[in-house]
Formats: C-alpha cells, structure tokens, sequence
C-alpha cells in the first residue's frame, strides 16, 4: 500500500471524501491483528491449569508464574512499541510485531508435546509471548492518528475492545482444540491423558480423557500467516511531520523495533531474574516485586535513549511526555482499569481451579487445600466469560464517553469496582475455608463479572479523557505508556493471587486493589471531574 503523505482528519471534507474509508480499512486489520497478540500473550493463564491438569511436574507457584512472565514482558515491551509508530511507520509497525508471535506460538506448541520439557523452556516461550501484549501500544497508538478526536472514542473502544476479545477467543478456542487431534496430520504430536478432569465451555472433560495440549500454541499460525498478508498488502504509513516524518525503508524499521524490543526483553529477562525464586531460575534474591516494577521500566526507558542518531532524537522529542504531570495521572487511571482487566484475566483461571476446585478441610488440626472436590466448577467452563463481557462492553465505554464525558464515566467505574472487589474478598474468603466451596462460586463469579464490565467501560473512558487532555502529537506516545505501565497488572495481580494463595488468605489481594481503586476514584475526580480543575471533562 502506498505511504499517506497528507493526512488530515480533522478536515471534514478530506474526512467524508477519503479519510474515512481509508481509516476504516486500517482500522479492520488492526483489530484481528491484535485480537492474536492478546491471545498469544495471555494463553500462559489457560495452558498453566491444563499443565496442572495432565500433572506437569510444577508446583501451581511455579505454573502461576508463567503467566506473570509473559505479563512482565508484554508490559515492559509496551515503552518501545509506544514509539514505534513515529520512528518506523505504522504499517511497518503492525506486520513485523504480528509476524513475530509466529515464534512463540509454534514453539509452545512444540514444548507441550513433552511433559518433562525444562521450566525454563515454557519461561522462555511465555517471555517471546510478551510480543503480543506489546503490539497494543503501537496499535493504539497508531489507530489514534487515523481519526479525529470527536471519533476517537469509539474507534479506540472498537480497536481496544474487540482486539481484547483475543483473551476470550483464547480461553474459548484453547479449550475446544485441546479435544482433538488438529494437528496430527502435519505432525502436531500424540494426546496426553488427563490426570484431574478438565472442561471447555460446554461442559466437563473426566479425569482420564485424552488432550492435544499442544494446540494451545499450534492454532494460532492458522491466524497468524494470512493476517501478515493482510496487514503488508492492506495497512498504510501516515508519512507526515505529525506522526512520521521521517520513515525508513521497511529493513530500516524493522532494524529499529527489533533492536528496542531486544533491549525491553533484556530489561525484563534481568527483573524476573530478580524477582523469581531460585526454584524458578530466578535469583532467589527475593526482591520485593513492587521495587523491580519500578526498575523495570525505568531501566528500559533509560536504555532506548543510548540508541544511536535519529533515533534517539526522535525518543528525546517523544520523551517530553514524562514532563507532564498528567501523563503520570492517566497511568494510574489506566492501572485501575486496563490493568484490572488484563491482570485478572491472567489471573482468574487458575484462581477458580485453586479455590473452588479443591475441598479446604481439617486434617489433624490443620487446614488443608490439596483434596480434588468433585463438585469444583470447571475453570475452562467459566473463566472466558469474564474477559468476553470486559472486551464486549468496551466499544460501549467509548460511545458513552463521546457523548457523557470520559471522566464522568471512570468515576462511576471506580465506585463499582471497589464495591465488587469488597465483594469477591469475602466470598473467596468463605470459600477458602469451606469442604464445599462451590456454595459460594456463583456470587463470587457474578460479582467478578461486575468488575470485568466496569473495568472494560473504564478501559474506554480514560482514553476518551486523554484524547481531551493532550495535543496531537503527545496522544499516540501518552496512549502508549499509559498502556504499557498498566499491563504490570498482567504481571503483578497473577504474582499476588499466588503469594495470596500460598498464604491461605486469598481475600487479601482483593482488599489492597480495593483501596487501590478508592485512591484512584479521588485522583479522577481531583483532576478531571472537579469544575475547578485544570481539564473538567466532562
């Protein structure tokens, strides 16, 4: 497709007579193109209970960190891709970042059809998934140069929302392609049995059935190859001084976004090290997890900028974001929701088959939690339908933020998500002491559901606020850090529930995001909902 060399939406006759079509196209392609990078990303939280499930020889401590790891990663690879799209073209962009989850995606499946593969494999292949949470931030960042700001909202929402819906494909299609042998003819490998039952959305799968638990990764290349057609001969370049003035040829960007996501994998292979156990290769150091979420992204921020030439000039002009105050406010808005969203996906299924799938009884005194409960709820069963009401929901949030204000809306959000946070902390708290804890999965799974839906409105209307507080220029890079520094929720929230887990007080990481989103209801409104305020929006 040819570069767009003039390129002005907020010129309604340029709008109606091409820009429109034109935005709509990339728009299309954008949004399946993201759909897999989330599927890829987040496919660690679903293959984890399968890898429990065929009893795997790793501890559920070990298995929740794989989808922590691909968490880390796909958060931290988010700060280089939030400036891909200025420095190698939009277009460039897309197809390499989508290209390159081909590599993650065959190699898991190519490590399940082993059950004494090393852990350290399955770490290295959830790392390379962390491509696929990455490539949000040059999608967004990139969608939002297409459209006026009166649009932004909903194409943003559509973009974000359905491009989310990657995480309910995943915990649909996994399940359903787990059952057969899809592969077998091109040699996918031969079924395991499953040790503890399993289940899809349709229903329980008994102990002793046989499963393709490599098609987890497999069926993601019969996606993948035709989008890449789709994106190089479908998507365009905007080359102009307001989102890329200077493109390079496509060798040249492609040089530059895998140099900058070689030094975000650096960054974050060093702050796992840190933070894992030495039972999960990692240091054994027992770094507080919130320190290295720190280091992290500041080591990696730091590091872009010894990039060479142009480069690097174009990093320091983009940097000036990091000088505005309210870059720092919608990150924090963005952890409460975004951050919500992805990192309870990661979190939740395993979550249901450690709480409800287990009876919690007294043996000689003590409370144990390792007796299988034939009545536990399927986690393969329940789990997608969570995300699939968080992604659904969101082009909604973006069509109400248009019309009530982004602001107003993720005021309300925050009130519903302390409420069902509260909530859910008192029946995981119940049922982690019950023989019969599936009495209270269906109130905990309800108001789980609550969360996911204020959270996906959320998601929508802190985008709608940052399209109204920032210029052009800065939108698409602040769209992207915001999006980076909440997707350590895909991190932090799958290592809490673990550590909570552990702990036997599962009810206690509900309680700190509660009053995490509390404090983030009062910077909303002190900021944007105040009539006072420097940005009332509504």
């Amino acid at each position: 497709m040819s570069d767009l060399k003039q390129w002005e939406p907020e010129n309604d006759t340029f709008w109606q007579q091409e820009g429109n079509r034109i935005a709509t196209r990339n728009l299309w392609i954008s949004i399946p193109s993201l759909l897999c990078g989330f599927a890829v990303w987040m496919m660690w939280s679903i293959i984890s209970v399968q890898m429990l499930n065929l009893g795997f020889p790793y501890s559920a401590s070990e298995l929740f960190t794989l989808a922590a790891i691909a968490g880390l990663s796909g958060a931290t690879l988010r700060i280089p891709a939030s400036f891909f799209v200025r420095l190698c073209g939009g277009r460039y962009t897309i197809f390499l970042t989508t290209s390159l989850l081909m590599i993650p995606a065959f190699g898991t499946g190519i490590a399940l059809q082993d059950p004494n593969t090393p852990l350290w494999v399955f770490q290295l292949m959830a790392l390379l998934s962390g491509i696929g949470g990455g490539n949000f931030a040059a999608s967004m960042s990139n969608i939002s140069f297409f459209y006026p700001k009166k649009k932004q909202g909903l194409a943003l929402g559509m973009n974000a929302g359905l491009g989310n819906f990657g995480v309910t494909s995943m915990q649909i299609l996994i399940p359903l392609f787990m059952t057969f042998g899809a592969f077998t003819l091109v040699g996918g490998g031969d079924p395991m049995v499953l040790q503890k039952a399993s289940g899809t959305l349709i229903g329980s799968i008994p102990a002793g059935s046989e499963t393709w638990v490599q098609n987890a990764g497999f069926l993601w290349l019969l996606l993948l190859v035709p989008l890449a057609f789709a994106i190089w001969f479908g998507m365009n370049n905007i080359h102009t001084e307001e989102v890329t003035p200077k493109l390079p040829s496509a060798v040249g960007s492609f040089s530059i976004i895998l140099a900058m996501y070689g030094i975000g994998l650096a960054t974050s292979v060093l702050g796992l090290w840190l933070i894992l156990p030495a039972s999960a290769n990692g240091s054994g150091f027992s770094i507080p997890k919130e320190l290295v979420l720190v280091l992290v992204p500041l080591a990696t921020v730091m590091a872009l900028k010894f990039l060479p030439g142009a480069i690097r000039t174009s990093l320091e002009r983009q940097y000036r974001i990091f000088n505005n105050k309210h870059t720092w406010v919608m990150s924090v808005l963005y952890v409460m929701t975004f951050g919500s969203f992805i990192g309870f996906a990661a979190a939740l299924p395993l979550s249901i088959q450690v709480i409800f799938g287990y009876s919690h009884i007294m043996v000689d005194g003590v409370m144990t939690h390792n007796t299988p409960n034939p009545n536990g709820p399927s986690a393969l069963t329940y789990a997608w339908i969570a995300p699939f009401i968080g992604a659904l929901i969101r082009p909604v949030g973006g069509w109400i933020s248009d019309r009530l204000g982004g602001a107003l809306v993720t005021q309300v959000c925050a009130v519903v998500m302390v409420i069902a946070a509260l909530g859910a902390a008192y029946f995981m708290q119940q049922a982690y002491q019950s023989a019969t804890p599936e009495q209270y999965f269906m109130p905990f799974f309800l108001l789980f559901l609550l969360l996911f839906a204020a959270s996906g409105i959320g998601n929508a209307s802190t985008f709608k606020t940052i399209a109204v507080v920032f210029p052009k220029e800065q939108a698409g890079p602040v769209l992207g850090w915001t999006s980076a520094v909440a997707a350590y929720g895909a991190f932090y929230i799958p290592q809490v529930f673990g550590e909570q887990i552990k702990a036997a007080t599962p009810e206690y990481a509900m309680v700190g995001f509660a009053v995490f989103y509390a404090l983030c209801l009062v910077l909303n409104w002190f900021y944007y909902l105040r009539k006072s305020g420097e940005f009332y929006n509504p």
